[in-house]
């Protein structure tokens, strides 16, 4: 119970300072004409004032609330290193038992985990989240069992009452971790790109080590040995072997004595690409699809175009001096000699023989395609004709031979049962809605993939694959029909793209493929096939593990699997004879980019309100009551803030002056000051 005197005045309080100024006047005139009741009189209206002014005896019925102290427990990942756990587990026993044997206090335990995805220790998103749910006026104290590794300190709240820092670990601990400070996520095929490394010790690390092994792998491949100082930033040149996802993985071994191998690795995913893709275009007799080869390969920026028009054949004789001719001559020996090697793709577009390449350059090309080049024919009437170059060296390599018919009527182009599986002409639309060509070269199909059918299901477009190289045989030269719109047009860019990109043997073009996508700790497992069903594919987990996961076919040729990865690392995927590696999550997650335990972090946040650090290795400290705005730490304790929070249960106001004392008091005044006065 507790008593307290406020007032409640009858009259507005400026009414009521004018009143106590009139009255104030009065007393003053009476004292300055020298009345001798001028006190009695001044008593009078102090009574007056006094009641005017509503004084009220108010008393409450007050239950006292605990006092609430948060303990907030990281059971976060590097929690887990060392005896970190065990120490956490033992300090926050002995302080539950201790805080809770206090009187009036209550204890509340938040324990905190990793943060979704690698956002580590989020130990300031629970305390706002704590407080959020407490009433502020009653916490009397914050107690973090932790090593102080926290990732989110920047969020902090405005605190209600000191926090403290129980710090886990030891002063002998260290570790050795490697860090790699650039990976750009693309590089050039066969060109060295430079990767920025640093191995760095921290901790009580022992002395004498000035150098580290490193050991780097290619997609899983045996590791090569290095050897890197400790502490100095090294650059070191990567050459990427293939196109597409490239996952290097750098491993420093693990040391004697350290705290974790877990931040030893790192796992680089670059995209190979190639700098520019160059192209040989070579076009016979002009016709008007002649520009469509040229404008589709001129619209990609990533690819250099050598184009030849063979406007001038031997055979024509029109006396016209050469030194007066516009056109340069073709160079046939240093294109089909010197620098076939260079080029990723040769077209030949209604290129029919004229004597211009010799029987020798043509079986060169050949020579090309076996060691990994790429040929493509755009048939038009010269492909069926004597002078076809089929009737060259070219002949074995070409997927279909001419029959000599050239078909002159209507028809749509159908992609084919296994077209719809390949990825050159999967997914191009819906082709009843395609408009119509009107010219066919008809061919006997030899070897390799019919995509694309035409006339009576003859074929129309047929790929194949010689050596180490790729040929394409495409049986009409019309497609720059769809290109004008005729009868509505068709998907020519996008098939013609497709089919110059497979035969530069882009990654994602490969009718024979198996990779995976991640996301998070999730992995999309993809293996386009041409067959009819696929069989499990192995994934092998970083820890050695391996498990089989069976894939659904979602689309023609297409299969696919969601695998959850329960490790961070290395996978490693293998479908008969396909074969790929993927890294789920970071190498060295945020938790282990700082090992060793520290109160640097939480020093800003436990200094706001006098709080303080204590080490769990020399001992758990003693709790104390401290005031508000005194240090709350010292050696060997820490101090809690007494809120004396309470709750009002009942109030009841009585009046200090009844009416009639009032009447009473005023009046007795003034008539004793008008008796003193008329005495």
């Amino acid at each position: 119970m507790t008593g307290t005197v406020i007032f409640d005045p009858l009259i507005p309080w400026p009414v009521l300072a004018i009143v106590a100024a009139i009255a104030v006047a009065g007393v003053v005139l009476a004292l300055w004409r020298g009345l001798s009741g001028w006190a009695l009189r001044g008593l009078a209206a102090l009574v007056v004032i006094a009641a005017l002014s509503g004084p009220v005896y108010q008393v409450e019925d007050r239950a006292p609330l605990t006092d609430i102290v948060l303990m907030i427990e990281d059971e976060s990942a590097s929690q887990t290193l060392s005896d970190r756990a065990d120490q956490t587990a033992q300090a926050t026993k002995e302080l539950a038992v201790e805080i809770e044997s206090r009187d009036n206090t209550e204890l509340r335990r938040i324990r905190v985990g990793d943060g979704d995805g690698d956002e580590g220790t989020q130990v300031m998103a629970a305390l706002n989240d704590a407080l959020a749910e407490e009433p502020r006026a009653r916490i009397a104290g914050i107690l973090v069992v932790s090593d102080g590794i926290v990732h989110d300190a920047d969020q902090a709240p405005n605190l209600p009452a000191p926090m403290h820092l129980l710090q886990t670990g030891r002063t002998t601990d260290w570790d050795r971790r490697l860090v790699v400070r650039n990976a750009p996520a693309f590089a050039i095929i066969d060109e060295p790109v430079t990767l920025t490394l640093r191995v760095e010790d921290s901790g009580a690390a022992p002395t004498g080590a000035s150098t580290a092994p490193l050991e780097i792998s290619v997609d899983g491949a045996e590791a090569e040995q290095f050897t890197i100082p400790i502490g100095v930033d090294v650059e070191l040149p990567i050459t990427l072997p293939h196109g597409g996802r490239n996952v290097i993985q750098f491993t420093v071994p693990e040391a004697e004595g350290e705290l974790t191998d877990r931040n030893n690795t790192a796992l680089i995913q670059m995209n190979g690409v190639r700098d520019r893709l160059r192209v040989l275009l070579v076009s016979g007799e002009p016709h008007p699809g002649g520009r469509t080869w040229r404008n589709l390969l001129k619209s990609d920026s990533s690819v250099d175009l050598v184009h030849f028009t063979i406007l001038r054949p031997p055979e024509k004789q029109d006396g016209v001096p050469v030194d007066e001719l516009s056109l340069i001559a073709f160079p046939t020996r240093e294109l089909f000699l010197e620098k076939i090697n260079d080029f990723d793709l040769i077209i030949f577009d209604r290129y029919k023989r004229r004597g211009i390449l010799p029987a020798i350059y043509l079986d060169n090309v050949t020579n090309y395609i076996n060691e990994g080049g790429a040929v493509l024919v755009a048939a038009g009437p010269d492909f069926a004709s004597a002078d076809s170059i089929f009737r060259s060296p070219l002949a074995p390599i070409l997927p279909a031979q001419p029959t000599a018919r050239v078909i002159e009527e209507r028809y749509v182009p159908m992609v084919t049962d296994l077209g719809h599986r390949h990825p050159v002409t999967t997914d191009l639309g819906d082709s009843d809605n395609w408009g119509a060509w009107l010219r066919q070269i008809d061919v006997n199909h030899r070897t390799g993939e019919v995509l694309m059918t035409g006339v009576d299901d003859r074929p129309l477009l047929v790929l194949n694959r010689v050596g180490e190289g790729r040929v394409a045989l495409l049986a009409s030269d019309h497609a720059w029909l769809w290109s004008r719109g005729f009868e509505g047009g068709g998907p020519q860019l996008e098939l013609l793209r497709r089919l110059a990109h497979w035969m530069m043997k882009e990654p994602e073009l490969e009718e024979e493929a198996l990779w995976a996508e991640a996301n998070g700790q999730v992995m999309r497992i993809i293996r386009q096939t041409l067959g009819d069903e696929v069989g499990p594919v192995t994934v092998t987990r970083p820890n050695g593990e391996t498990v089989e996961t069976t894939l659904d076919e979602v689309s023609p040729g297409r299969f696919e699997a969601q695998y959850f990865g329960p490790e961070i690392g290395l996978y490693r995927l293998q479908e008969g004879e396909q074969s790929t590696v993927i890294g789920l999550g970071p190498a060295a997650p945020k938790e282990f980019e700082r090992t060793i335990a520290t109160a640097e972090v939480l020093e800003p946040v436990t200094a706001e309100l006098r709080g303080g650090t204590v080490r769990l290795e020399e001992g758990l400290p003693s709790i104390r009551n401290v005031r508000a705005g005194r240090p709350a730490s010292g050696r060997g304790w820490i101090g809690l803030t007494p809120r004396n929070a309470y709750e009002t249960r009942d109030v009841t106001q009585a009046g200090l002056l009844p009416p009639w004392l009032v009447l009473l008091l005023a009046g007795g005044f003034l008539l004793a000051g008008w008796l003193r006065e008329g005495r």
